[in-house]
């Protein structure tokens, strides 16, 4: 539950298609999969200050309401465009989710267990290794 925005189930919905343009589902599963959207908003909620969590509110409505209409690949091209913008709301909006997003698949259960291979001791221990002079 959220504490500190208010996002409506139309928010949620256009954050999880953002999720899905960023991480997209391929043999591993994607960002709406991973819910990545709930991660970002949990972020945002907790991590952020209260002015980047109004910028990124009146961000996500601009972009919402600009990108409506669009499929996926518009999105993917205005985003790449966005990225190099100013600072404004949608552009401090757009860094944010991006980095959350990233940070919530790189942490997820998923990419942890299937695609880092952990191992408990960084390599074999080789007490007598021959060093060339």
């Amino acid at each position: 539950m959220l504490q500190n925005i208010k996002i409506a189930a139309a928010d949620e919905d256009f954050l999880a298609k953002l999720s899905d343009i960023l991480i997209p589902k391929t043999d591993s599963p994607g960002g709406r999969e991973l819910n990545l959207h709930l991660f970002v908003m949990k972020m945002v909620d907790d991590c952020e200050s209260p002015e980047k969590q109004q910028e990124f509110v009146k961000g996500m409505q601009v972009l919402k309401d600009q990108y409506e209409s669009f499929t996926p690949e518009q999105i993917l091209s205005a985003i790449t465009v966005l990225e190099k913008g100013k600072e404004r709301d949608e552009v401090t909006f757009f860094k944010i989710f991006k980095s959350r997003a990233i940070q919530g698949y790189l942490n997820s259960e998923y990419v942890m267990t299937n695609k880092l291979i952990y191992k408990l001791i960084p390599g074999p221990y080789q007490a007598a290794v021959k060093l060339k002079a």
